[in-house]
């Protein structure tokens, strides 16, 4: 599942990863990915943190206190790489932090790094 609410990078990660052979649910409303979540129960969550009207470190806070989506690896990736905005991101349950511009290489390696082998 990606949740992005930038269009053109919404479309690139899905692109990557459906070239990549990956099945995605592309998500733009951080409001709906929750839900969204446990409806597709995917096997991985890559989350922007700054989604319009909602903090995506909020969203992986919850996601991580609800019982269906805690076991779900989510991928942070995001514009901010200020000085500790990495800790306070993997403290709130990401398994696994990019900042933005994101190469293709790190992220699939990121990606793959996240999921059992198949």
């Amino acid at each position: 599942m990606v949740v992005e609410d930038n269009d053109l990078n919404r479309k690139l990660f899905c692109d990557v990863l459906k070239a990549n052979g990956f099945e995605v649910a592309p998500v733009a409303d951080g409001e709906v990915v929750l839900e969204t979540a446990r409806q597709e129960s995917p096997d991985l969550i890559i989350m922007d943190i700054q989604l319009p009207g909602i903090s995506g470190v909020d969203l992986i806070t919850a996601a991580k206190q609800d019982a269906k989506l805690r076991d779900i690896p989510v991928l942070a990736v995001t514009a901010f790489a200020a000085k500790g905005d990495e800790d306070r991101i993997r403290s709130a349950g990401a398994a696994a932090y990019l900042a933005k511009q994101v190469s293709i290489i790190p992220f699939m390696n990121a990606v793959k790094g996240l999921l059992p082998e198949a």
